[in-house]
């Protein structure tokens, strides 16, 4: 199973190191000195980290072979790849790998279908479910605990408590607000 762990930014100074956006909750695991990495392009890999260091709270990475800033800005939106074996599991009890959420079927407390999760969305503040409806429409659920209520790997769901307005169609929610006008 491969799971992206990181992208590629900018070079930083001028001996080939550059900046990650880090895509993983283990990069320490996954992102160290030894570690080789396929990548997205193809053609930009495999890269095997050099080494690694943390400057004003942006992970730094230099690949081996990559020697100056060209080099390193060639690799500019290159997406780091890690093999992880499929039955791993993230070490603490809550946290889930991206692999073990895609395909879940997304329902309410109450138990209505909501879809399928079809891809998870890492944003700087929290993650997002983007789930594929029946009809073929998506809409984004906060991965946050008051939202997300249950993980259930074994029956495959994820059970939601949605705030109004998160999941309703469009149409009964203007349904709902011209029965409230009219009251």
């Amino acid at each position: 199973m491969q799971l992206v762990v990181a992208r590629i930014g900018r070079a930083h100074g001028i001996k080939g190191e550059v900046t990650v956006e880090v895509r993983t909750d283990e990069p320490e695991l996954r992102l160290a000195p030894g570690a080789v990495l396929a990548t997205d392009p193809p053609s930009a890999g495999p890269l095997t980290i050099e080494s690694g260091r943390v400057h004003s709270g942006r992970l730094l990475l230099r690949f081996e072979g990559v020697r100056d800033r060209n080099a390193a800005e060639a690799l500019r939106n290159t997406l780091l790849i890690a093999e992880v074996d499929p039955d791993e599991l993230p070490e603490e009890e809550d946290e889930y790998y991206d692999h073990q959420l895609i395909d879940l079927d997304v329902v309410t407390k109450d138990g209505e279908t909501v879809g399928r999760i079809s891809e998870i969305s890492h944003l700087p503040t929290q993650d997002l479910f983007v789930v594929e409806r029946p009809d073929g429409s998506e809409v984004f659920v906060p991965f946050v605990a008051q939202i997300v209520t249950e993980i259930d790997l074994e029956n495959q769901r994820a059970v939601i408590d949605p705030p109004p307005g998160l999941v309703d169609d469009r149409a009964e929610i203007a349904s709902s607000r011209d029965e409230d006008a009219g009251a």
